[in-house]
């Protein structure tokens, strides 16, 4: 019955995707290309303004229209890998999925799961605007190009933590010291709670296993499992239950109405909040030793899609400076060109926040699967 319902998911995905495939072909009409996100609101909105500038702007652009389709994080059962892998496996071309963004474990699966023929390798003379760039993905380098980087940070309110913990070993005595002060989101509802969990567990396994996708790691994760249930009597409970927020923000959340004072949270987040009121300026953020995950967030061109010609020219607009000074603004995305490019007062607030020490995790199935059991061992504890 599974399978059946599996199967027929795919099939319905696939003919949603093919028909709006088969839209704005002649007519005259400019074509509209699209862009796939995922994640948070604050990824929502700051595509929503770099599409609008991108749209509006006959420097960039005069041939086409983007349009952004984004995904919630949480939102629902259908993952963006998943709808992408459903139109590729049923043989669709044509389809919406013209630009894809994806993190380390969505180009984990896209590589073993679909294979390298279901992206189209990057010309990089269509993207002058790379050639200034030195970051690279962790694997894929030939499909998939960086825009902006991104790491899980701890937050905390500084006016009731004055000394955060430095390392691990340190943040779980404070946990033990503080019962109910600290939160993190239900890994498959954020990437905050999921860097938390996975570092968690990582941080037991030999450094390779941080990119590997090969089941035998799956069974060393004991260890790691048994921290997150030797922690779990201590974390924010409400009506006296242990409670995992719901998504990113539940945690943030938390942190402003003051029920907590810590939490993991994805940088950008946490340092959008503070700037736009959204968070009190006494939350601050620091990384801590070993570190949580960060990654290069990057962008694939399906060979399914439409337009390949026109996802290359809005690649290489999201690697200018106005875009990366939007990025930075507005999200506090850390950008990947030249300082000198920059906005000066906007670039000091990630000078800590260095790409080239984040660290990257990208283990493909085994994502899934380690929420999966995350879910069955972990959330239903009383």
């Amino acid at each position: 019955m599974k399978k059946s319902i599996a199967f027929l998911l795919v099939i319905m995905t696939a003919m949603s995707v093919f028909a709006a495939g088969t839209q704005n072909r002649g007519g005259g009409a400019k074509p509209e290309v699209n862009i796939w996100t995922s994640g948070s609101d604050n990824v929502r909105m700051i595509f929503e303004k770099l599409v609008d500038v991108f749209n509006k702007d006959p420097r960039y652009n005069q041939n086409f229209t983007m349009v952004l389709q984004h995904m919630a994080s949480g939102g629902g059962t259908q993952t963006i890998e998943s709808r992408v892998m459903a139109a590729y496996q049923s043989g669709q071309k044509n389809t919406t999925f013209d630009i894809v963004e994806v993190g380390d474990t969505q180009m984990s699966v896209f590589l073993t799961e679909g294979g390298p023929e279901m992206l189209l390798k990057y010309d990089p003379a269509k993207i002058p605007n790379f050639a200034g760039v030195t970051a690279r993905p962790p694997i894929g380098q030939e499909y998939f190009v960086p825009y902006r980087g991104t790491t899980v940070v701890m937050a905390y309110n500084s006016d009731v933590v004055r000394n955060p913990p430095k390392t691990t070993r340190e943040l779980t005595q404070w946990i033990k010291d503080h019962p109910g002060r600290f939160a993190y989101n239900s890994p498959d509802t954020g990437g905050a709670g999921s860097a938390f969990v996975s570092t968690a567990i990582y941080n037991f396994l030999a450094p390779e296993s941080l990119l590997s996708n090969d089941p035998k790691w799956a069974t060393q994760w004991d260890q790691g499992f048994a921290y997150l249930k030797e922690i779990h009597p201590y974390l924010y409970k409400s009506s006296g239950k242990v409670v995992y927020p719901n998504k990113n923000q539940g945690t943030l959340d938390l942190l402003t109405s003051k029920e907590i004072d810590m939490a993991p949270a994805w940088a950008d987040q946490a340092l959008t909040g503070v700037k736009t009121g959204g968070l009190p300026s006494s939350i601050k953020i620091y990384q801590i030793d070993p570190s949580f995950t960060g990654s290069l967030m990057s962008l694939c061109i399906p060979s399914f899609g439409r337009y390949p010609e026109e996802a290359h020219a809005f690649i290489n607009f999201l690697l200018s400076p106005e875009a990366q000074n939007i990025l930075l603004a507005d999200m506090a995305a850390i950008p990947l060109i030249e300082n000198s490019k920059l906005d000066a007062k906007e670039a000091a607030s990630v000078k800590d926040l260095d790409v080239s020490n984040f660290r990257t995790i990208s283990i493909g199935a085994l994502d899934q699967e380690m929420k999966k059991l995350w879910n069955e061992t972990i959330a239903t504890l009383p």
